[in-house]
C-alpha cells in the first residue's frame, strides 16, 4: 500500500512539474511576444518624431536665413536712406571724402602735363598780348564805379537789424544761434533754415528772406 502511495505521488509531482513547465513556456512566450510589440510600437513612436524633428531644423534654417536676407535688405536701405539724408543736409560721408581726395590726387598729377602743354603754347603768347591793351581799356571804366562798390561796403552785412521786423533783442538771439549775417536770412542753408524755424513767432516771420534780399 505504501509502494503504491508513493508511486502516486511521483505521478502527480511529474505532471505537476510538467504543467509547471509548459506553463513557464506560455508566459516566457508571452513576454517576448510583447517585448516585440513593444519594440514594433516605439519604432512606430520615434519614426515621426525623428520626422518631425528633422522638419523643425529644417523649417527653423530656412526662417534664420529669411531673417538674414531681410536684415540685409532693410540694412541697405537704411544705409541709403543715410546717404541720401546727408546729402540734403550737405554733409559728405566719408566714402565721398574719399573720392573726392583720389580725384584731387589724380588732378594733381596731370598739373604737369598741363604745364608742359603750357609751354608748348609759348608761341602763340603775342597774339594774347596783342588783345591784352582792349581788355585793359575795358577796364578803366570799371575804376570809375568804385563809389558805388564803397557804398556797398558801407552796409553792414551782420547788422541783423538793418532787416526789417528784427529788432536788437531778436539780432542778438539770432547771433547766438548762429545767424551772424543778412546773407544767412536771405540766401539760407538747410542748416541755417532749421536754425530761423526757431523764430518762426516773430511778426512778418515769411517776410523776412524778402527782406533782407532788399539790402544791398
Amino acid at each position: 500500500m505504501a509502494k503504491n502511495a508513493k508511486s502516486s505521488v511521483d505521478k502527480i509531482v511529474k505532471k505537476v512539474n510538467k504543467e509547471f513547465e509548459k506553463t513557464s513556456a506560455q508566459i516566457e512566450t508571452l513576454i517576448n511576444d510583447a517585448m516585440k510589440h513593444f519594440d514594433s510600437l516605439q519604432h512606430q513612436v520615434q519614426d515621426p518624431v525623428r520626422r518631425l524633428l528633422k522638419e523643425v531644423d529644417e523649417l527653423r534654417e530656412r526662417e534664420m536665413k529669411r531673417f538674414s536676407d531681410e536684415f540685409e535688405r532693410r540694412l541697405e536701405e537704411f544705409h541709403e536712406l543715410q546717404s541720401n539724408i546727408l546729402e540734403r543736409l550737405g554733409v559728405a560721408s566719408k566714402e565721398d571724402i574719399r573720392k573726392a581726395e583720389k580725384e584731387s590726387k589724380k588732378q594733381l598729377k596731370k598739373a604737369p602735363a598741363k604745364n608742359t602743354t603750357a609751354k608748348e603754347t609759348k608761341a602763340k603768347a603775342p597774339a594774347v598780348k596783342k588783345a591784352a591793351p582792349k581788355k585793359a581799356a575795358a577796364k578803366k571804366p570799371a575804376a570809375k564805379k568804385a563809389p558805388a562798390a564803397k557804398a556797398k561796403k558801407a552796409a553792414d552785412r551782420s547788422d541783423l537789424t538793418l532787416v526789417k521786423g528784427i529788432g536788437p533783442a531778436t539780432a542778438k538771439k539770432m547771433k547766438d544761434a548762429g545767424i551772424t549775417s543778412i546773407d544767412q536770412i536771405a540766401n539760407p542753408s538747410a542748416a541755417d533754415t532749421e536754425k530761423l524755424k526757431a523764430f518762426s513767432s516773430i511778426k512778418g516771420f515769411d517776410q523776412l528772406t524778402a527782406e533782407a534780399k532788399k539790402i544791398n
